[in-house]
């Protein structure tokens, strides 16, 4: 029993216990729970006031803004507002002008149709009286207008068939004299085909000093002179032991004409130093430029040629100053022009045409101490490139067989080519010179292995060679070929270029018995 009373007590006290325990769990969660209910009271609160006092703020600003912006749209308006009243007075002072303008004009309209109505009454008035004046010449004439003007026209015309009879008779006395004249210069210029007058073919010029003294101005202090000289000109001014002369040498034939004429006039002036030498080179130019321009335009005019090319026109009287063989360029080439002008008019064709080929055929010689290649290659391709005619530029190319010939102007320009450079006195090469020239060239091709045969042809200008069998293949040929040209070069001067041709034949011979 005192066990059961033992756990009878331990078990009422286990659930006083926990009575207790439980009711003050219950008394602090609800402690708990007024604290955060009065917490969440005094947030609420806190934001309340805030949230108001935020409201105010933000109607404060919104009223400022509101204010501001009702000020600014005031300010634009009265700024519209004086824009608008200044338009308006400018509008109404534009429309006082234009009234005073309209008035103006209006006044001016009436004064002219014033004018108007004067003038027409003054004409009218000045008809009446050229009537009047009319009718009392023709009672004083004692005839009427028509037949006056029918007696005057007789008159005019009269005196007009007397004056024209008179300036008929004076064009054919002129064209009789004329004709005269063109006889004269015809048989003039036949006779002058077999005449000499070209110059030597040199590629230097001597000019004559008044002193040796000169000499040593020309070279000046420590050769300044003489260096700015060759320079500028682009010459070669050669001061030797002769006496009294200077020789300038140079390949280019403008060129040594420039250093001629400045040369000379220095000598003149006196006054010797590279300023000077620069001005008087300068004037020198120009006055070379101006003679070869001359000297085309010249050359144009005696054949009869025109609407040629500038630059051709130039190029032909660059030839003023290149010669061959004693014989000058441009008059072999204006000779050469005139013969193929006249067989061209004796077998009927194209006169003008044949003259032009005539004319233009050594244009390339103007140029091939520049350019490599054939002078008539050349030429033909300058006419080519600055449009001159088929014809033309085949014939130019043809003249000395570097192509086939195929029309008649081909034959016609070769063959006035051949004419003006044979004829008796048109080159000035002496025989015994000739001739060595042509066996130094033929000695010098048969020097190499496997040459056989040599001929100098065409006056020096080509050599065909005759290669033995022996001589491989193609590639030898060439070679052979190759090897004698730069020889000639090497060894040799001479105009213009040689064309070397080696020839290859295999033969084979049997007897049929």
């Amino acid at each position: 029993m005192v066990f059961m009373y033992l756990v009878l007590g331990l078990a009422v006290g286990a659930a006083a216990g926990a009575a207790v325990a439980l009711w003050h769990r219950r008394r602090s969660d609800s402690q708990l729970r007024d604290g955060a209910r009065g917490e969440a009271e005094q947030i609420l609160q806190e934001a309340r006031s805030e949230a108001e006092r935020s409201k105010r703020e933000a109607l404060n600003e919104g009223r400022e803004e509101v204010l501001r912006l009702r000020h600014d749209a005031e300010q634009e308006i009265r700024e519209r507002r004086n824009e608008m009243q200044r338009a308006e007075r400018r509008l109404e002072q534009k429309e006082e002008n234009l009234d005073r303008k309209m008035e103006k004009a209006s006044r001016r309209e009436d004064e002219l149709k014033g004018r108007h109505d004067e003038v027409e009454k003054r004409l009218a008035e000045i008809d009446s009286l050229r009537l009047q004046q009319v009718s009392r010449l023709e009672e004083i004439a004692g005839m009427t207008g028509e037949e006056a003007q029918q007696l005057l026209l007789a008159e005019v015309e009269e005196e007009a068939n007397h004056r024209i009879g008179l300036r008929l008779k004076d064009l054919e006395e002129k064209a009789k004299r004329e004709a005269q004249r063109k006889a004269r210069e015809i048989i003039g210029t036949a006779i002058q085909r077999t005449a000499v007058e070209h110059t030597s073919e040199v590629a230097v010029s001597v000019v004559h000093l008044p002193s040796d003294e000169m000499k040593g101005r020309i070279i000046g202090r420590e050769g300044r002179n003489i260096r700015a000289f060759e320079t500028l000109t682009g010459v070669d001014l050669i001061v030797d032991d002769t006496p009294e002369a200077v020789t300038i040498s140079s390949f280019d034939p403008v060129r040594r004409e420039v250093a001629r004429l400045s040369l000379e006039r220095l000598i003149v002036d006196g006054r010797i130093h590279p300023a000077r030498i620069e001005e008087l080179i300068e004037k020198a130019t120009k006055d070379v430029e101006e003679m070869i321009i001359e000297s085309g335009e010249e050359a144009l005019l005696e054949t009869g040629i025109k609407n040629m090319h500038p630059e051709l026109m130039k190029l032909i009287g660059q030839l003023r100053f290149r010669s061959s063989y004693g014989q000058n360029a441009l008059a072999h080439s204006l000779e050469v022009s005139h013969l193929a002008g006249i067989m061209a008019a004796e077998l009927g064709v194209d006169e003008p045409l044949a003259r032009r080929a005539g004319l233009l055929h050594d244009i390339g010689k103007a140029v091939d101490h520049k350019v490599e290649g054939p002078h008539a290659l050349i030429g033909a391709d300058l006419a080519k490139r600055h449009n001159e005619s088929q014809e033309v530029i085949r014939a130019i190319a043809a003249h000395h067989e570097d192509e086939e010939p195929q029309t008649v102007y081909d034959v016609l320009v070769a063959a006035a080519d051949a004419i003006s450079a044979s004829r008796p006195g048109a080159r000035r090469e002496s025989l015994e010179s000739y001739i060595k020239r042509l066996e130094k060239l033929e000695t010098l091709a048969t020097s190499f292995h496997g040459v056989s045969k040599a001929f100098a042809i065409q006056a020096g200008r080509e050599i065909r060679i005759m290669v033995s069998p022996s001589v491989p293949d193609a590639g030898g040929i060439q070679k052979v070929a190759y090897d004698v040209a730069r020889k000639i070069e090497e060894e040799m001067k001479y105009p213009g270029q040689i064309r070397v041709t080696v020839i290859r034949e295999t033969r084979a011979v049997e007897y049929a018995k």
